[in-house]
């Protein structure tokens, strides 16, 4: 694919204009306008910029192929965790927002109810090989201290992923759990169960 083309289309996924990317970069947005039109090559120095302000590599920009799964869109997480010393699944749907290897998560929906310990959260994961997923996650409520490190594998596919976390509880211990993710809460849903068959849960 032309650099012109990538442009174009990189742009407008992240709903940019002209004027925004020009703006972003540091470059005249007639120069922009010409980038887009091939009519011109940027500089190295303004390629890095550009390819900065579109979330990707110079690569790409120039239209080689990254060979990155990407995970982006609507995913559902299905939890173990533990409520005065019982076992309780949760399930919740998150939202995936990926730049490059760089993956943003945040909660759509609490899971469970705010008094039995469903709280909203973000966190980060980072894409190794695509294979494996490894980052953090942090309570958004105020009143809530959990945060904690998240590992997981993705199925050769790239619709599931399971895995582990561990972080700091709502009464300042460490705990851990079993986590699973994918693209339907059913998915998710049978993650946990398939963990719970190989006798991954506790």
């Amino acid at each position: 694919m032309e650099m012109s083309e990538v442009l174009r289309r990189r742009r407008a996924e992240l709903g940019l204009s002209q004027a925004d990317l020009a703006e972003a970069a540091g470059v005249d947005k007639r120069q922009i306008r010409r980038y887009e039109a091939g009519e011109q090559q940027p500089l190295l120095s303004v390629a890095v910029a550009i390819a900065n302000a579109l979330k990707i590599s110079v690569g790409e920009l120039a239209g080689i192929p990254s060979h990155r799964i990407d995970l982006s869109g609507e995913w559902w997480a299905s939890w173990q965790t533990f409520k005065d010393g019982e076992q309780v699944i949760t399930l919740q749907e998150v939202q995936f927002r990926q730049q490059g290897d760089l993956i943003e998560v945040q909660t759509v929906t609490r899971g469970i109810s705010v008094e039995d310990g469903g709280y909203h959260w973000r966190g980060e994961l980072r894409l190794w090989d695509n294979e494996v997923l490894m980052g953090w996650y942090a309570a958004m409520d105020g009143s809530v201290r959990s945060k904690g490190t998240m590992y997981f594998v993705l199925h050769p596919h790239g619709q599931r992923l399971s895995g582990r976390w561990v972080g700091l509880s709502h009464d300042g211990k460490v705990v851990s759990g079993w986590g699973g993710m994918a693209k339907d809460a059913e998915g998710a849903t049978g993650v946990i169960q398939d963990l719970e068959r190989q006798g991954g849960l506790a």
